[in-house]
């Protein structure tokens, strides 16, 4: 109730301001005693504003939504909706230095007929005039629309989606997950292709962006876009990156059109970082401000909580969405915790910093709450949204040798041993992992042990391709014989861009890999290459279409 009576007197202090009933030493006087208050938590967020740097009735040059809306983090009565002002977008903003109040509404229809939510919020200047409403008396599994307003002008139309209750039952979840999307790579054609499903929810698992310079990281077939500027270090080079993956169309169309859940990878902030530690050959210091700057930028482009306000260098970003009693998602953080990756990374035989048994790639308090998580548990399905690829991957072809990528689970084996051994303990038998950042397609049976293809299968992953990462790709790559044939627990690869859409119920989970022929030109028709199903309870994965294969 506090919230709501903040939220509505701010309301009622600009609605007198902009009718001419006060002026503007009235005004300020008001939005100081009001933050002083603390009423809201528009203002309880916003109790740092200096009333004299408001900027009550602004004007400008050029349209300030020009990074579109987004919503996210749903929870049964509640989402986050956000937005950015920047009518300057590649160069900063170009807003002044002021905090703007922000009109928002909530809807049940796209024409604002009936509003069942509405406010107003502070676009503030330290945090790049980015708006997070947290919104909340809302009903569960509800489709709502949502809009923002600042001066005369008005944003783009969002449309979102309220989780079911905790605990109810739920007959079907349709979601679909995505990740990588270097934009030099290609067009964003698999995010519109995905406005044109009928979805949920939105996972997006890492490397929204990249760190790079103009054409220093190339496609095999070359880019066919650039990004502006040397590689990003500051702040308003991280602003300004966003700002141009933002630029394009078919991503901010996604945004409008789910709930997005998000995490990041590397490449938000630079290639394989790890923990404090960034890549070879860089100081630590530069690092931690490098790091604090990217994850602010981050944020502010973003529609998560006030949770996950970065902490300096630090942000709050493993959480748990529980989707009635059909879903938990583990939505996990793989690399602000994690040890540094062992014998200088890169593709590696085990050795003895990776087999350290006390290695962690989550850090003590994450893998804490992931196992109570798991243990606590009475979905139908337990996943985890994570970043990079937990089953076994051998790319040693002979048969005495082993090489395996240190910067991904393969890397901390002892840690994934131990959410394996919570899984038999627990007798935990819906187990999924959803993973991005190899830029391919895979389907990978968990197996109690990885060395031995008759162990028993204690779930399955799914790792989702690029979005544009990598240009056009192929279907299969000259080596995928044998990768398969070394790793028996891998039972798909293809290398084409798109998305995985995930279609769950209580009896089965089935995974349709969504793919595209091109990305080096927009436009291209989306077909699903192979789909798996998935049974409750009966964990083994099962190929019921493959494009290339006739299967009775």
């Amino acid at each position: 109730m506090r919230e709501e009576q903040g939220s509505k007197e701010l309301e009622q202090i600009i609605e007198r301001y902009e009718s001419g009933k006060m002026n503007r030493r009235g005004f300020l006087n008001a939005i100081g005693k009001l933050a002083m208050m603390s009423l809201g938590a528009t203002i309880a967020a916003s109790v740092n504003i200096n009333p004299a740097k408001v900027q009550a009735a602004p004007t400008f040059k050029e349209y300030p939504f020009t990074l579109g809306v987004a919503s996210g983090d749903p929870l049964p009565n509640e989402v986050v909706i956000w937005t950015r002002l920047a009518p300057d977008p590649m160069n900063g903003g170009g807003m002044k230095n002021h905090d703007v109040p922000v009109r928002w509404e909530v809807a049940l229809d796209k024409e604002f007929g009936n509003v069942v939510q509405n406010g107003v919020d502070f676009a503030r200047a330290d945090l790049g005039h980015s708006v997070h409403v947290e919104v909340s008396g809302l009903k569960p599994n509800q489709h709502y629309y949502y809009r923002f307003k600042v001066g005369t002008e008005i944003s783009p139309l969002g449309r979102t989606k309220t989780l079911p209750p905790i605990g109810a039952e739920v007959s079907k979840l349709t979601f679909a997950f995505a990740s990588c999307q270097q934009y030099e790579h290609g067009y964003y054609t698999a995010f519109r292709r995905m406005t044109e499903e009928e979805l949920d929810l939105v996972f997006h698992l890492g490397d929204y962006i990249y760190e790079y310079g103009e054409n220093e990281y190339k496609a095999s077939g070359g880019n066919v876009r650039f990004h502006k500027g040397d590689e990003i270090i500051t702040l308003d080079d991280y602003r300004n990156r966003y700002a141009q993956y933002r630029s394009d169309v078919d991503l901010r169309d996604a945004h409008a059109a789910f709930p997005w859940i998000v995490a990041f990878d590397d490449h938000e902030i630079e290639n394989n970082w790890a923990g404090d530690i960034p890549e070879k050959g860089q100081s630590i210091e530069p690092f931690i401000k490098r790091r604090a700057a990217a994850l602010q930028a981050y944020y502010e482009h973003m529609p998560l909580r006030r949770s996950s306000l970065p902490n300096g260098s630090s942000m709050q970003l493993f959480r748990r969405f529980q989707y009635g009693n059909l879903v938990d998602f583990h939505v996990l953080d793989t690399r602000q915790y994690r040890d540094n990756q062992a014998n200088d990374d890169g593709w590696k035989a085990p050795n003895e910093e990776s087999l350290d048994p006390n290695r962690t790639i989550l850090g003590d308090e994450q893998e804490s709450w992931l196992f109570e998580g798991l243990k606590n548990s009475s979905a139908k399905w337990n996943v985890l949204a994570q970043q990079v690829f937990f089953a076994q991957r051998d790319n040693d072809f002979d048969p005495e040798g082993k090489r395996f990528s240190m910067d991904a689970w393969d890397g901390y084996p002892a840690a994934r041993k131990r959410i394996l051994n919570v899984l038999q303990e627990q007798q935990i038998s819906n187990f999924v992992v959803l993973t991005g950042d190899v830029h391919t397609n895979w389907a990978n049976e968990i197996k109690a042990d990885f060395n031995n293809p008759d162990s028993k299968t204690l779930g399955a992953e799914f790792v989702g391709t690029s979005i544009s990462s990598g240009g056009d790709g192929s279907d299969v790559n000259n080596n995928t014989d044998q990768i398969l044939a070394e790793n028996p627990h891998i039972k798909f690869f293809n290398n084409q861009r798109g998305y995985v859409r995930c279609t769950v119920t209580p009896n089965n989970w089935q995974a349709d890999y969504q793919v595209l022929p091109y990305v080096s030109r927009p436009g291209a028709r989306i077909s699903t290459r192979a789909s798996f199903l998935l049974e409750h309870n009966n964990l083994g994965l099962k190929k019921i279409y493959d494009a290339m294969v006739t299967l009775k």
